[in-house]
């Protein structure tokens, strides 16, 4: 008889927030998998009712210490949509910008100190940097080049506060960026070294079968590479402006946790983040981003999870291109904001965070003040993905000892750089192996 066995690890560490993973399995298979978010929820749709419409980009800024940008994005383009507000396109371009230096901040934090050790064999980004101590430092010194765009047009490095409803409080000067321009081209070096580096890991055999296959959602904009503007589209055939992501996107309770799952009301589990904005928008990513790619084998259309560090790398390199390509043709606005006045409406908008569509709906009466709010953050719309990675990956990993099998799940949740929340960084995991009935 097989004996009922069960692995419990109390924290699983390099993962943004509290929960636990439960999995029971035994000889025959997987037979139940649960990402337990057990935090109590933070209320921040509450806390923004009868707040003015004003106040939303810094309200939300407070979600994530990691992605305030996003937050403040998708707030700002939802009112503006609410109140019919176009941004002009100098405008566009530094919100472009000021989301560069947090996609470079967030894509290099995860790479080098929290995804990196999992390839490395390390337990946490402190041990690894006592044998990699120069890949470390390359990490921090990219990090440091993403915070000086957010410090720069932000006005501070987190939680930035120069962020508003019709544009910026103050925009730059052509001759404060130039400073920043000499040191995102160093960045940018830096950045090409991190695509090859991160293609030389040892990733892990796994790709879904065809009828299991994942459906990738991003934003899609025939312009640009998405980040704060498009259409909702899949590789299933979705093609939809954002205004109708609640007629087709449903958020589920689940009785194990107190994280809402996203699914999509026609298919169910969805994958969003930078391999579905890689995947969807390739052909719209800048042609040295593209020749890096091929240059390194990498392929147009990626479906092994693991392999989204490289993504991710990639991504950063873009940032940094699409940064220096901003500034080069950079024409200060005449004026940093649009003058705004409140009326009783309702309006939405999406933006691309580092994890994936970050979706804001927004409702305000007459007096700007907000009456109902809706926020849908890339992780909870991950959550079934990612119990649907653990459920068909485990098999083929059943062979190994339960130590190994142990950090192939964690390795597998960090694929998609989960932000439980931003109040605690670690996760529990606890995974029971039962007997098989008449063994």
């Amino acid at each position: 008889m097989t004996k009922s066995k069960t692995i419990k690890v109390d924290y699983l560490a390099r993962v943004e927030g509290e929960g636990a993973l439960y999995i029971r399995y035994d000889d025959g298979g997987v037979h139940d998998v649960k990402l337990k978010i057990f935090e109590p929820p933070r209320f921040f749709e509450g806390f923004m009712r009868g707040r003015d419409y004003l106040e939303a980009p810094d309200i939300t800024a407070r979600i994530c210490g990691i992605c305030p940008v996003a937050y403040q994005m998708s707030s700002l383009h939802a009112m503006e949509d609410a109140l019919g507000l176009t941004p002009t396109p100098e405008l566009h371009a530094l919100r472009r910008l000021i989301y560069c230096g947090e996609w470079i901040e967030s894509h290099t934090l995860h790479i080098y100190m929290l995804h990196a050790p999992d390839f490395l064999g390390y337990p946490s980004a402190v041990a690894m940097a006592k044998d990699h101590p120069q890949i470390v430092q390359d990490g921090l010194q990219i990090k440091k080049a993403g915070n000086a765009i957010v410090n720069l047009l932000g006005g501070r490095e987190v939680h930035p506060i120069n962020v508003r409803v019709g544009g910026f409080y103050r925009v730059p000067t052509a001759t404060e960026l130039e400073p920043l321009r000499e040191q995102l081209l160093k960045a940018r070096d830096m950045a090409a070294a991190t695509v090859r580096w991160a293609a030389s890991l040892p990733f892990p055999d796994f790709e879904r079968s065809v009828e299991n296959q994942y459906e990738f959602v991003a934003l899609s904009n025939e312009r640009e590479y998405p980040m704060s503007c498009g259409r909702i589209a899949s590789t299933r055939g979705l093609d939809i402006p954002v205004q109708e992501y609640d007629t087709h996107f449903r958020e589920e309770h689940v009785e194990y946790s107190n994280a809402l799952h996203s699914v999509l009301i026609e298919r169910g589990a969805y994958f969003v983040g930078p391999m579905a904005r890689y995947n969807l928008n390739y052909d719209r990513l800048s042609p040295l981003v593209r020749q890096t790619a091929e240059d390194i084998g990498f392929p147009p259309f990626c479906v092994n999870p693991f392999k989204s560090i490289v993504v991710r790398s990639l991504e950063v390199l873009y940032a940094f291109d699409e940064a220096l390509r901003i500034i080069d043709n950079y024409r200060q606005p005449d004026t940093p904001y649009l003058v705004t006045e409140p009326r009783p409406s309702t309006g939405c908008a999406a933006t691309e965070a580092p994890r994936g569509i970050l979706y804001h709906r927004y409702s305000m009466d007459e007096e700007g003040k907000i009456t109902d709010a809706k926020i849908v953050a890339p992780t909870s719309q991950n959550q079934k993905t990612i119990e649907d990675d653990l459920r068909l990956m485990l098999p083929k990993f059943l062979h190994l000892p339960e130590d190994k099998l142990q950090a192939q799940c964690e390795q597998a949740i960090r694929n998609y750089d989960p932000c439980i929340s931003c109040s605690t960084h670690f996760l529990q995991l606890h995974m029971e192996r039962r007997a098989r009935e008449g063994q």
